[in-house]
């Protein structure tokens, strides 16, 4: 029933079973699920210098300035994790420290259940708690967190020194946008038998703002 071997592996599901007597209650999507993904790459080099398309009658010193550009780029796109909606305590009173205990769909609410804001991902109030010693009807993995995206740029310089020798300048600009991603939103629906002030809310960003790295290597 679990997606991964520890909690680590799949932060997003709980890994206990809710019901162990009905395990099939927590037959839902695993928590590796994101249901988009796209992703593509490019190279160019730039057709300057000796024996390119322009500039081809250079020599010596400009033809090494001009020569040798190459552009490189990675796009990464991806759709929200599945994450489930959590009671935040031990509501069945089964004893599970884990706490896997899900919320009842509330049958009053009316609009729509992902808000999408990063300080309330989801409306708590599409949901109920369930009474004390019951597990609640909602399933697992049934709401998607946010997505990632990713544009990963870099510019190589290649110039011989001699027939054998190269010098090879790299400049990698990871996500060049300086994108912020976020990270999955709080799933704990209730506090103190409430609506918690909290439920959603994402205080976390995942990968990295923009990075910048230059490199130089000599081949021979």
């Amino acid at each position: 029933m679990a997606t991964g071997i520890a909690s680590s592996q799949s932060q997003n599901n709980n890994q206990s079973v809710m019901d162990p007597r009905n395990p099939l209650r927590d037959y839902g999507r695993s928590a590796l699920d994101f249901r988009h993904q796209g992703s593509g790459n490019f190279s160019y080099e730039l057709p300057l210098g000796r024996g390119k398309r322009f500039l081809n009658g250079l020599n010596g010193m400009p033809d090494k300035l001009a020569g040798g550009w190459q552009f490189n780029g990675i796009v990464t796109l991806l759709s929200g994790f599945p994450f489930t909606p959590l009671v935040g305590s031990n509501q069945s009173g089964n004893g599970n420290q884990f706490s896997p205990d899900r919320p009842n769909w509330n049958p009053n609410f009316q609009g729509a259940v992902k808000t999408g804001r990063v300080d309330q991902w989801y409306d708590p109030h599409a949901f109920s708690l369930p009474t004390s010693g019951t597990w609640g009807n909602v399933g697992r993995g049934v709401l998607d967190g946010p997505g990632l995206a990713e544009f990963d740029f870099s510019v190589f310089k290649t110039t011989p020194i001699t027939e054998t020798t190269r010098v090879l300048f790299r400049a990698e600009f990871f996500n060049i946008t300086n994108r912020v991603n976020f990270g999955l939103p709080n799933p704990n629906v209730f506090s103190g038998g409430q609506p918690s002030p909290t439920a959603g809310k994402i205080v976390a960003t995942t990968g990295t703002s923009r990075q910048i790295q230059f490199g130089l290597k000599l081949m021979f």
